[in-house]
């Protein structure tokens, strides 16, 4: 009855998880949720007002497929003055949501026959959106020894006649880290001899820690700009989740047929909220850096945290609000009657007996780690460490 695409893809498993842990909150369990990417910061009161001013003037309307004008412009300036790369307003499109702008590339983009390289871990939603348009995903197993960074010889390795894309997210979710000038210009340099796309995540620029830098591989000239679709939007970075707008940036045609996509399935993101975007990005931006700052603080403390239990490895992210601390340590070992063989039911464990929820590795394509945001207060973390603590101790 169902179509046979539906039958391919499952439910996002940070949103299953999410939803399982706020149901076991509306119970009266105290739940510690570190399963969702979202800020729990409020979105910037100018934001908010721009919003309200939309709303008064009555701009309620529809809106153009592809975004507004002068949302538009202030993605163009700020892609200039940020990434030091230019586009025009036929380069942009705006989309309900950075997974929005995504799913409209898989669309445009991918097809039957189609190979699209996936390093490992990524994010939940790459391989179903692959999926979905009838290609195939191709995994690159990246490692913890290499901070989880492609290496460029590994992703040379991949390539074949039917390569069409690689899927690059930096600052990475779910493992934080942040590609580097060089390995960026070795993977620009492959991508461009191997005619091959990049698709340039980079919804987590504005979070970067010990003094990093955020590069867009598109900067590194016409070649690889001609071969690179940006995606970005406002959600991380001005703590805009609810408002669903993310953009892209490529060729003309590509966007054109992006835009040709959403023209006839969501039509245009909510004006008020491409209102609301637009200060986002040409307002203050201080709320930005208080932000960073303080998940900066986060994150130096969940790590030391997690790094003195017994059993648990963390690297030390330099991006974006997330840890993937390894776990299989404690695979193969028991609590009572139950046995952790994986991360699906190491997560588990910590939700049914610890009241601490994050999400299973092998939902980014590693076992062997768990993802934990610390997009949450100071105290949830240091409530959820000395759960987690008490938990472990308790495998044998």
């Amino acid at each position: 009855m169902l179509s046979e695409r539906v039958m391919k893809i499952k439910p996002s498993p940070t949103l299953a998880m999410d939803s399982k842990a706020k149901a076991m909150k509306a119970e009266g369990l105290d739940i510690v949720n570190f399963g969702v990417g979202e800020p729990d910061f409020d979105t910037p009161e100018h934001i908010k007002e721009a919003a309200i001013k939309a709303i008064r003037d009555g701009f309620t309307k529809y809106t153009a497929v592809g975004g507004i004008d002068p949302l538009k412009d202030a993605i163009i300036d700020k892609l200039r003055n940020d990434n030091g790369i230019e586009y025009k307003r036929d380069e942009i499109i705006v989309s309900c949501g950075a997974k929005h702008s995504l799913y409209n590339i898989s669309q445009a983009f991918y097809g039957p026959g189609d190979e699209i390289l996936i390093p490992s871990p990524y994010w939940v939603s790459y391989p179903d959106q692959v999926l979905l348009s009838g290609a195939s995903p191709v995994f690159i197993k990246t490692t913890e020894e290499d901070g989880f960074m492609l290496k460029p010889e590994a992703l040379e390795a991949k390539i074949t006649k039917n390569t069409k894309a690689l899927i690059l997210n930096s600052p990475s979710n779910p493992t934080g880290c942040i590609y580097d000038r060089k390995t960026l210009e070795a993977i620009a340099d492959i991508v461009i001899r191997k005619n091959i796309f990049v698709i340039s995540d980079e919804v987590y620029e504005k979070l970067l820690y010990e003094g990093r830098e955020h590069i867009s591989i598109a900067s590194f000239g016409k070649e690889i700009r001609e071969r690179t679709i940006v995606v970005n939007g406002v959600s991380k970075s001005h703590a805009m989740t609810g408002w669903r707008i993310g953009y892209a940036a490529g060729r003309s045609d590509i966007i054109k047929a992006m835009t040709n996509i959403q023209s006839q399935s969501t039509s245009n993101p909510t004006s008020i909220a491409q209102a609301a975007a637009v200060e986002a990005l040409r307002g203050p931006q201080e709320s930005v850096g208080i932000m960073c700052d303080e998940f900066d603080r986060r994150r130096k403390f969940l790590v030391e945290g997690l790094n003195s239990i017994d059993g648990i490895r963390c690297l030390t992210p330099t991006g974006a609000f997330y840890v993937f601390p390894n776990v299989s340590a404690f695979y193969g070992k028991k609590a009572g009657s139950r046995q952790i063989n994986s991360s699906l039911d190491f997560a588990l464990y910590l939700l049914e007996e610890a009241k601490v929820a994050l999400v299973h590795g092998s939902a980014f394509g590693d076992d062997n780690h768990i993802r934990i945001s610390y997009a949450t207060s100071m105290e949830n973390i240091s409530k959820a460490l000395v759960r987690i603590r008490e938990a472990v101790a308790a495998l044998k």
